[in-house]
């Protein structure tokens, strides 16, 4: 079992739930988060993400799930992204689970 971490702009919400239906991973949890970016590569404030007030309504999925879902789901966003119009790729990270209840 892994924990996939995904984010995107609020713009692709369903596509998310989509990518994520596709994939055949069936139990994750989503937040809103706002997201931020730094035009010149030196973030200036103690913001964790970037040098301008206000962000990107975005969103943050996860789930802990098994190996070939995530690697589904990726090719799935790998596709997705190659589509892309925006400077606003859908973004993903797996991290291993040594331990869980």
């Amino acid at each position: 079992m892994k924990l996939v971490i995904v984010t995107a702009v609020q713009e692709f919400h369903n596509d998310i739930l989509k990518l994520f239906k596709n994939a055949n991973i069936e139990n994750f949890s989503e937040s809103d988060i706002d997201g931020y970016k730094s035009s010149n590569g030196f973030v200036i404030t103690p913001n964790w993400f970037g040098s301008k007030k206000g962000g990107n309504e975005s969103n943050m999925f996860f789930s802990f799930t098994e190996e070939t879902q995530i690697d589904a789901l990726f090719e799935l966003i790998k596709e997705f992204n190659t589509h892309l119009e925006t400077n606003n790729p859908i973004r993903a990270v797996v991290l291993p689970i040594e331990k869980s209840i």
